[in-house]
């Protein structure tokens, strides 16, 4: 049975009024969870914040009762990937079984602060790979060693872990198909933000694809999604919102190597509410949310995590908890 989820977005919120709002999300029916988002910066200075997303999430366990876990934390530049590992088992530990690590390639916005090198997306690649294999190797319990092409590790194990049976699973963030391929092969389920349905279908494939090289059941590993959408009581206010709180999602571009939020809020000058058409769902008809949700739904996501991106927050949880959620079918 498919869940909805709601997007805890630090970059954008004050990380005491996220927890309200998560604990008003659970209690509306937001039964997958939440996705965390993991930034060292906002993407633009309007948007406020960027709080410790680690720090943030033990509280986050403490206050609810639903899964949550990263979306997504970049392993290799701010954190070597024995520290990602020490930290997601020791919350694993806390929250047996709720928390779930999601890993991506990174984006300079948040990774180039301490002044080293900015790689290509391979390489990027590359290094998160690796990072998984050094972070499954510590979530065994054993002492582990490892000299990769990016990561040493000497002598190290993890003393406070979840138990064997209660393992935090691995989730990557997935965007094209070699690295669809591996994730299949070497994580425990894919995170996709919202995409055309062909693309989406392209990178499911190829998860399958590395899924059974593993010897794995792909249809048994987890499919998450996060969509990004304005609602307000009007339209002109929802669109107001989307220019003004999420610029970045009209920006029709690679963004991984922008450096500042700075660069960002220069960009947003030029942002305007078409711009936003097949990223953002602009719309103050609830109707329209709800088939938009559906559609998702309807391809075969397990998690579909809902960030409303302006201010609106407690409104917006209390209202689709009441009219758009009841209406959803989530299949068996």
């Amino acid at each position: 049975m498919a869940k909805i989820g709601y997007a805890a977005m630090l970059e954008q919120f004050h990380p005491t009024d996220l927890l309200d709002w998560c604990a008003q999300a659970e209690t509306a029916g937001f039964s997958a969870g939440f996705m965390v988002s993991e930034h060292f910066h906002p993407w633009t200075p309007q948007q406020g914040q960027a709080a410790f997303a680690w720090s943030f999430m033990g509280a986050l366990g403490t206050r609810t009762s639903l899964p949550f876990g990263t979306a997504v934390t970049c392993p290799g530049f701010r954190y070597h990937p024995a520290v990602i590992a020490h930290a997601a088992a020791t919350l694993g530990a806390m929250f047996p079984g709720r928390f779930w690590l999601g890993l991506g390639a990174g984006e300079a916005l948040n990774e180039h602060i301490l002044g080293g090198q900015w790689p290509e997306i391979g390489v990027r690649s590359a290094m998160m790979f690796e990072a998984i294999e050094v972070i499954v190797k510590l979530f065994s319990g054993n002492v582990v060693r490892h000299r990769g092409d990016h990561f040493t590790l000497e002598s190290a194990k993890l003393y406070t872990r979840p138990a064997d049976d209660a393992r935090v699973p691995i989730y990557v963030a997935t965007a094209g198909p070699l690295n669809a391929r591996k994730t299949g092969k070497f994580a425990d389920g894919m995170i996709t933000v919202g995409a055309a349905d062909e693309k989406i279908g392209m990178l499911w494939g190829k998860f399958e694809e590395g899924a059974r090289e593993a010897g794995k059941d792909p249809l048994g590993m987890p499919k998450l999604l996060q969509i990004h959408v304005s609602w307000a009581r009007t339209e002109d206010e929802a669109a107001d919102n989307a220019v003004r709180e999420w610029p970045n999602g009209g920006m029709p571009f690679p963004k991984q190597d922008i450096k500042n939020p700075e660069d960002f809020a220069a960009m947003a000058k030029m942002v305007r509410p078409e711009d936003f058409r097949n990223r953002v769902l602009i719309s103050s008809d609830l109707a329209v949310h709800a088939a938009h949700v559906q559609h998702y739904l309807d391809m075969g996501f397990d998690e579909v995590h809902l960030h409303n991106v302006g201010r609106n927050q407690a409104e917006f949880i209390d209202v689709f908890g009441r009219e758009v959620l009841p209406a959803l079918r989530l299949g068996d």
